[in-house]
Parts: structure tokens; sequence; C-alpha cells
């Protein structure tokens, strides 16, 4: 198997990048920018820390990311599995990456900057959904921000109902829990509670 090793030999391999994927990136929210992430109702979240990388999805309501100014984001933190693997990577390296997705739309949107997590309870009760309000929420200053082309999108036909996957042929998270606890944990009864623990527990 040969191995790259060096930048000089994927230039070589690949060539550089055209004047649209270098034209493309701004580095604060500019008003076309700013369309799409309120558009979005789903992004993906990458931190790192000394433990290695992490990606966490998060998604609420169309708009959830907030654009303080053009230089920052407020993404709340919702309830989750309270891993807060994010948020401990945070905490201790502030450099993460964010992609937004649209629902429809062939064009991803992608952010790097870097984030402190606030508990300040203002900007907190601001994110409030049905009188709850996330415990934290991230403040992000955008370092850069670009679209990604649609090709990935078009190739995999993400957003073809044609495409999708019935759940009934993958495993559901009581069986994987179930295998991986040898019993303990998880089994039919956990599928079942789910829905009723999702709506209680879902802000």
């Amino acid at each position: 198997m040969t191995i790259v090793t060096t930048v000089e030999e994927l230039e070589a391999i690949y060539g550089t990048a055209g004047a649209a994927s270098l034209a493309k990136v701004a580095h604060h929210i500019t008003d076309e920018y700013a369309r799409i992430i309120e558009a979005s109702p789903f992004c993906a979240l990458a931190t790192v820390g000394p433990e290695g990388l992490d990606c966490s999805p998060r998604g609420d309501m169309r708009g959830f990311v907030h654009i303080r100014d053009e230089k920052n984001l407020l993404l709340p933190d919702r309830r989750g599995n309270n891993r807060i693997d994010s948020l401990r990577n945070i905490v201790r390296d502030p450099r993460v990456a964010l992609m937004f997705l649209v629902p429809g739309s062939g064009n991803a949107l992608r952010i790097n900057g870097r984030a402190v997590i606030s508990t300040d309870q203002t900007l907190c009760d601001g994110f409030a959904v049905n009188g709850k309000a996330p415990r934290s929420v991230m403040v992000i200053e955008v370092g850069e921000v670009y679209f990604q082309c649609a090709r990935a999108i078009a190739r995999s036909q993400l957003w073809n109902p044609d495409n999708h996957v019935h759940a009934e042929g993958l495993p559901t998270p009581g069986e994987i829990l179930s295998e991986l606890s040898k019993g303990q944990v998880g089994g039919k009864s956990y599928d079942e509670a789910w829905p009723a623990r999702a709506e209680k527990t879902m802000w």
C-alpha cells in the first residue's frame, strides 16, 4: 500500500484549488451565509480534546443556532445523554468546526472557529422552549465560513425519499445496548419506553 505523507505529495496528486474554492471563504457571517444558518435545523459539531476527536449531531427547530453578530454564533446545549463529550473538549481546547445541512438543499455550510461555554442565565433563557432553558450555550467565534459544493449530497441522494432506509431493517438502540452489555442494559423494554421518555426530556 502506498501512503501519502507530505502536503507536496498531495498537491502533486490533486493539483491546486480553483478560484471559486478560494473566493467562497469569508471570515465573518455574510448576509448570504446567514440565510443558510437561519434555514438549518441540523448541524454536526466537531471538537477536539486530549482523548481525541468528537463529532456530535445538533438539531432543533429551524434557525436554532442564533447569529449574535457577524463574528459570533450562539448554540444552545439541549438535553442529551449527559456524556457532554463536546463540552469536555471545548473547556480544554476551544477549537470547533460546524457543518450545517438544510433539508432539500444540495449545499452544506462549514464554519471553523473557537468556542466558550456560557451559563449566563439571561442568555440561556433566550433559548427556552416550553419553559425549559438549556443549561449552557456555546458562544462560537467564527474564524472562517464557506459553503461545501453539492457533489457529496448529490451522489448520496440524501434527500431522495426513494433512497431512505426503513428503520425496521436496522438494529435498534435497545438491541445494541443489550448486545454490548450482555443483557444488563437495553432490550425491547428500552425501545418501547423511548417515545414517552423522549417526549418528557426533549427540551
